[in-house]
């Protein structure tokens, strides 16, 4: 029997996610278990299977399928919601040709693997080179998106990110942010060193306590390890499918913080991944609703719910039994101070939440200058320093904690940083949101019980997978648009009040 255009349309899509997912396990994998020899010909296999996905998103039959499953009258609100997730997949795989695609995955593949030896030696000049390739080939795929799209360079980059994304709305968030960061950076300095300061834990912290402790609080928080797991890598992600989520995370044996909250934040990502609607997977309309929406749910269990004081509570028992820890140390309220002490530091995922926007506006602000020929790669880490000094008051003494810092723009994801702050905000807006729903969420929370929370994600954001635009979701979740009024609130109660 012969498919109608859309049930085509949807068959096709499925072989298109499965050759994805095969790529993420892949990608997951050289960044934990490869060993540095398979590396070119890992680069070889998955250049491979995105052209494979491209050649299949551009097949020349598209067009008239796409036109067929437009006018049929039998599909649901769902099919409709999917086609115009296929449509918008489709229009940013076919401004691109595959030769470029596949171009641009080889020296991304390139340039991880180098970044992840430069980093550690703070070798600026020897990722120069790769920075200059992989930049120029980002800037082709942008102009070709751009023209097709209708959109500017920068924002084609971004709607991949952040569907409907636009550079005018962040830049008025943004650029408020960024006029009213370093007056409450200084306040809150000024009102944490009025206070007797907090205790440090005493380490050495080995690393095997801290992954039993890591997989306790994930256990707690909902994750399933039967369909993922916690690895090692250089720098903390989340990766895999939905049916086999894939966290990492780095260790450091003098600050058991670090790990930890970098757990939490890829775990918050791992629920969202694992929450989203089976019905529709390896379908647009069932995936992540953009990454604003990624890092909301991340950000959420990180920053909202984690750092929280009934979450201190919670928490200090499981840390006085991991470690052996007794005294005013492994007290709750001491972890909470610890968890909340704001400082100028350098590295963005280490970052408080205080000073964790101005590291975002400083790398978005860099990406769409690269991106419009107005910051040469060559110039980066001068820029990066002044930025740094200007928003946050620190400057890093080498670019190990400068501009070498993130793998994304080397790894090729431009476009991507101002999803960090928007999610920020989206999640104090969701916390807010689900706790005016359910008052119990907090008291929960103090005894290790994150399922009203999780529940409450579930049904209002996780389900819902892309059947609606990200304003569409977070109004429909929160009851009013995205505004800045619910994190500026949680900053100013948090670390000026509290």
């Amino acid at each position: 029997m012969r498919l109608s255009s859309y049930a085509e349309l949807e068959a096709r899509f499925a072989r298109i996610g499965a050759v994805q997912d095969a790529a993420a396990v892949l990608h997951w994998d050289a960044a934990t278990l490869m060993p540095a020899g398979g590396a070119g010909a890992r680069a070889e296999q998955l250049a491979t299977l995105r052209v494979i996905a491209h050649e299949m998103l551009a097949d020349a039959a598209m067009p008239d399928l796409f036109a067929g499953a437009a006018a049929q009258l039998d599909l649901g609100d769902w099919q409709r919601a999917n086609l115009a997730e296929m449509r918008r997949l489709w229009l940013h795989a076919t401004a691109v040709p595959g030769d470029l695609v596949a171009a641009l995955s080889k020296a991304c593949s390139a340039a991880e693997m180098r970044w992840r030896q430069a980093r550690p030696a703070g070798d600026f000049a020897a990722m120069l080179g790769d920075l200059k390739r992989v930049l120029a080939l980002v800037r082709d795929t942008a102009a070709a998106k751009a023209a097709r799209l209708g959109k500017s360079p920068y924002e084609a980059l971004l709607d991949e990110y952040e569907p409907g994304g636009s550079t005018a709305a962040i830049d008025l968030l943004f650029d408020d942010l960024a006029r009213r960061l370093p007056a409450l950076i200084e306040r809150a300095l000024e009102r944490q060193a009025s206070l007797p300061a907090p205790l440090p834990l005493p380490g050495p912290f080995p690393v095997e306590a801290q992954r039993r402790l890591a997989v306790a609080l994930m256990r707690h928080l909902g994750f399933d390890f039967e369909h993922g797991r916690l690895d090692d890598s250089l720098h903390p992600f989340c990766g895999g499918t939905p049916e086999d989520v894939r966290l990492t995370t780095r260790y450091d044996e003098a600050d058991v913080g670090r790990a930890v909250m970098g757990v939490l934040h890829e775990t918050g990502h791992a629920l969202y991944e694992l929450g989203l609607p089976s019905a529709w997977r390896r379908q647009p309309v069932g995936g992540a609703r953009g990454m604003s929406i990624h890092e909301s749910q991340s950000l959420l269990v990180e920053m909202q719910a984690c750092r929280s004081r009934e979450f201190a509570e919670f928490a200090a028992p499981l840390l006085r039994q991991t470690f052996g820890g007794g005294g005013g140390e492994w007290e709750a309220e001491n972890l909470y101070r610890l968890n909340t002490r704001v400082a100028r530091s350098l590295i963005r995922v280490d970052a408080d939440e205080v000073t964790y926007p101005a590291h975002v506006i400083l790398r978005y602000r860099l990406e769409r200058a690269m991106i419009a020929g107005d910051l040469a790669p060559d110039d980066l880490p001068a820029a990066w320093n002044e930025a740094m000094g200007a928003l946050i008051g620190i400057v890093p003494a080498n670019d190990r904690d400068g501009c070498l810092q993130d793998i994304h723009w080397y790894d090729g994801l431009w476009g991507y940083f101002p999803t960090y702050t928007l999610g920020a905000m989206t999640a104090a807006q969701l916390f807010a949101a689900a706790k005016a729903a359910d008052p119990g969420i907090p008291l929960a929370i103090a005894s290790g019980d994150f399922a009203p929370l999780l529940a409450w994600l579930r049904a209002n954001v996780h389900a819902k997978g892309s059947r609606y635009s990200t304003a569409e979701l977070i109004a429909q979740a929160t009851g009013r648009p995205l505004d800045a009024a619910a994190y500026e609130r949680h900053l100013e109660t948090r670390y000026l009040a509290a």
